[in-house]
Protein backbone atom coordinates (compact mmCIF):
# COMPACT_ATOMS: atom_id res chain seq x y z
CA UNK A 1 0.00 0.00 0.00
CA UNK A 2 1.65 3.34 -0.84
CA UNK A 3 2.14 5.73 1.89
CA UNK A 4 0.47 9.18 1.54
CA UNK A 5 1.63 11.81 4.00
CA UNK A 6 -0.44 14.75 5.35
CA UNK A 7 1.16 17.75 5.73
CA UNK A 8 -0.47 19.48 8.25
CA UNK A 9 -0.34 20.33 12.17
CA UNK A 10 -3.99 21.59 12.28
CA UNK A 11 -6.07 18.70 14.16
CA UNK A 12 -9.01 20.30 12.64
CA UNK A 13 -7.59 19.84 9.02
CA UNK A 14 -6.68 16.38 9.71
CA UNK A 15 -10.02 14.89 10.36
CA UNK A 16 -11.40 16.42 7.33
CA UNK A 17 -8.78 15.39 5.32
CA UNK A 18 -8.73 12.19 6.60
CA UNK A 19 -12.20 11.79 5.95
CA UNK A 20 -11.98 12.63 2.03
CA UNK A 21 -9.10 10.05 1.76
CA UNK A 22 -10.00 6.82 3.83
CA UNK A 23 -11.46 4.98 1.01
CA UNK A 24 -8.93 5.69 -1.50
CA UNK A 25 -6.24 2.49 -0.55
CA UNK A 26 -3.50 4.66 0.67
CA UNK A 27 -2.03 4.02 3.80
CA UNK A 28 -3.00 7.64 5.51
CA UNK A 29 0.25 9.27 7.91
CA UNK A 30 0.54 12.29 9.63
CA UNK A 31 3.94 14.25 9.08
CA UNK A 32 6.43 14.14 12.04
CA UNK A 33 5.60 17.35 13.84
CA UNK A 34 9.17 18.65 14.31
CA UNK A 35 8.61 18.95 10.29
CA UNK A 36 7.88 22.52 9.83
CA UNK A 37 7.18 24.23 6.36
CA UNK A 38 7.06 27.59 6.57
CA UNK A 39 4.35 29.56 4.63
CA UNK A 40 6.22 31.99 2.77
CA UNK A 41 3.96 31.72 -0.57
CA UNK A 42 1.69 35.29 -1.25
CA UNK A 43 -1.49 32.53 -2.72
CA UNK A 44 -2.97 29.35 -1.38
CA UNK A 45 -1.17 27.35 -3.99
CA UNK A 46 2.15 28.54 -3.72
CA UNK A 47 1.51 27.42 0.08
CA UNK A 48 -0.02 24.32 -1.02
CA UNK A 49 2.45 23.20 -2.84
CA UNK A 50 5.27 24.32 -0.67
CA UNK A 51 4.23 22.05 2.24
CA UNK A 52 3.15 19.13 -0.55
CA UNK A 53 6.90 19.43 -1.80
CA UNK A 54 8.94 19.74 1.32
CA UNK A 55 7.30 17.37 3.26
CA UNK A 56 6.99 14.55 0.22
CA UNK A 57 10.95 15.11 -0.37
CA UNK A 58 11.86 15.01 3.88
CA UNK A 59 9.86 11.96 4.40
CA UNK A 60 10.32 10.26 0.55
CA UNK A 61 6.83 9.51 0.43
CA UNK A 62 3.84 11.11 -1.52
CA UNK A 63 2.24 14.15 0.55
CA UNK A 64 -0.44 16.06 0.44
CA UNK A 65 -0.78 19.60 1.40
CA UNK A 66 -3.55 22.35 2.32
CA UNK A 67 -3.54 25.85 2.48
CA UNK A 68 -6.45 27.67 2.85
CA UNK A 69 -8.50 30.69 4.79
CA UNK A 70 -10.75 33.00 4.72
CA UNK A 71 -11.38 35.66 2.20
CA UNK A 72 -13.59 39.00 3.48
CA UNK A 73 -14.78 41.59 0.82
CA UNK A 74 -14.67 44.40 2.75
CA UNK A 75 -11.10 44.03 4.22
CA UNK A 76 -9.58 43.51 0.72
CA UNK A 77 -9.87 39.58 0.95
CA UNK A 78 -8.15 39.75 4.21
CA UNK A 79 -7.08 37.86 6.29
CA UNK A 80 -6.44 35.31 3.10
CA UNK A 81 -3.16 33.55 2.99
CA UNK A 82 -2.43 34.62 6.70
CA UNK A 83 -6.09 33.53 7.95
CA UNK A 84 -4.26 31.01 10.46
CA UNK A 85 -1.28 33.85 11.50
CA UNK A 86 -4.11 36.84 12.27
CA UNK A 87 -3.92 36.41 15.83
CA UNK A 88 -2.42 34.40 18.27
CA UNK A 89 -5.30 31.47 18.45
CA UNK A 90 -9.01 31.00 16.55
CA UNK A 91 -10.75 33.07 19.37
CA UNK A 92 -8.42 35.75 19.39
CA UNK A 93 -8.48 35.32 15.20
CA UNK A 94 -12.10 35.70 15.22
CA UNK A 95 -12.28 38.91 17.62
CA UNK A 96 -9.43 40.76 15.54
CA UNK A 97 -11.83 40.13 12.53
CA UNK A 98 -15.11 41.44 14.23
CA UNK A 99 -13.52 44.10 15.47
CA UNK A 100 -12.39 45.50 11.96
CA UNK A 101 -15.96 44.25 10.28
CA UNK A 102 -17.31 46.82 13.42
CA UNK A 103 -19.98 48.77 11.34
CA UNK A 104 -19.53 47.23 8.03
CA UNK A 105 -22.40 45.91 6.51
CA UNK A 106 -20.62 44.11 3.62
CA UNK A 107 -20.24 41.14 5.31
CA UNK A 108 -19.33 38.98 2.53
CA UNK A 109 -16.66 35.97 2.47
CA UNK A 110 -15.47 33.28 0.77
CA UNK A 111 -13.35 30.23 2.15
CA UNK A 112 -10.89 29.11 -0.26
CA UNK A 113 -8.90 26.21 -0.36
CA UNK A 114 -6.05 24.87 -2.64
CA UNK A 115 -4.71 20.98 -1.67
CA UNK A 116 -1.76 19.80 -3.63
CA UNK A 117 -0.67 16.16 -3.84
CA UNK A 118 3.41 15.90 -4.34
CA UNK A 119 5.55 12.73 -5.52
CA UNK A 120 8.10 11.62 -3.40
CA UNK A 121 10.73 13.38 -5.10
CA UNK A 122 8.66 16.50 -4.82
CA UNK A 123 7.03 17.35 -7.67
CA UNK A 124 3.26 18.15 -7.41
CA UNK A 125 1.40 15.64 -9.53
CA UNK A 126 -1.79 17.11 -8.92
CA UNK A 127 -3.39 20.09 -7.02
CA UNK A 128 -7.17 21.49 -7.10
CA UNK A 129 -9.37 24.34 -5.57
CA UNK A 130 -12.31 24.84 -3.98
CA UNK A 131 -14.22 27.92 -2.69
CA UNK A 132 -17.53 28.34 -0.40
CA UNK A 133 -18.90 31.57 -0.39
CA UNK A 134 -21.21 33.25 2.91
CA UNK A 135 -20.77 35.83 5.25
CA UNK A 136 -19.71 37.25 8.33
CA UNK A 137 -22.12 36.88 11.38
CA UNK A 138 -21.33 39.91 14.05
CA UNK A 139 -20.83 37.07 16.71
CA UNK A 140 -19.68 33.67 16.97
CA UNK A 141 -22.52 30.62 17.08
CA UNK A 142 -21.99 27.07 17.29
CA UNK A 143 -19.73 25.15 19.34
CA UNK A 144 -18.33 22.35 16.34
CA UNK A 145 -15.73 22.67 13.67
CA UNK A 146 -12.52 25.48 14.24
CA UNK A 147 -10.90 28.66 13.04
CA UNK A 148 -13.29 31.05 11.53
CA UNK A 149 -16.42 28.57 11.67
CA UNK A 150 -18.26 30.25 14.47
CA UNK A 151 -18.38 33.35 12.29
CA UNK A 152 -18.52 32.23 8.85
CA UNK A 153 -22.58 31.78 7.97
CA UNK A 154 -24.00 29.54 4.91
CA UNK A 155 -27.09 31.58 3.37
CA UNK A 156 -28.11 28.36 1.97
CA UNK A 157 -28.04 25.99 4.67
CA UNK A 158 -28.90 28.98 7.92
CA UNK A 159 -26.24 27.79 9.71
CA UNK A 160 -22.39 28.80 10.78
CA UNK A 161 -20.00 25.90 9.81
CA UNK A 162 -19.71 25.60 13.72
CA UNK A 163 -23.70 24.56 13.70
CA UNK A 164 -23.45 21.90 11.00
CA UNK A 165 -22.39 18.03 10.98
CA UNK A 166 -19.30 17.56 9.94
CA UNK A 167 -21.11 15.67 6.65
CA UNK A 168 -22.56 18.58 5.69
CA UNK A 169 -19.70 20.92 6.29
CA UNK A 170 -17.35 18.37 4.56
CA UNK A 171 -19.88 18.10 1.51
CA UNK A 172 -20.46 21.90 0.95
CA UNK A 173 -17.24 23.38 2.08
CA UNK A 174 -14.25 25.13 0.35
CA UNK A 175 -12.17 22.02 1.31
CA UNK A 176 -14.96 19.81 0.42
CA UNK A 177 -15.10 21.50 -3.33
CA UNK A 178 -11.63 20.62 -3.36
CA UNK A 179 -11.69 17.07 -2.32
CA UNK A 180 -14.28 16.81 -4.97
CA UNK A 181 -12.02 17.82 -7.81
CA UNK A 182 -9.05 15.75 -6.42
CA UNK A 183 -10.72 12.65 -5.66
CA UNK A 184 -11.25 11.16 -9.18
CA UNK A 185 -8.29 12.33 -10.66
CA UNK A 186 -6.08 10.67 -7.53
CA UNK A 187 -7.92 7.24 -8.12
CA UNK A 188 -6.79 7.54 -11.62
CA UNK A 189 -3.17 8.48 -10.58
CA UNK A 190 -0.29 6.19 -11.21
CA UNK A 191 1.36 5.34 -7.81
Amino acid sequence: MTILVVATGNPGKLTEMQAHLIDLGWEIRLKPTELEVEETGTTFAENACLKASQVALAMGEWAIADDSGLEVEALGGAPGVFSARYSENDAACIARLLKELEGESNRAAQFTCVIAIARPDGTIALQAQGFCLGEILRSPQGIGGFGYDPVFYSPAHQLTFAEMSSEIKRSISHRGKAFEQLIPRLRGLSK
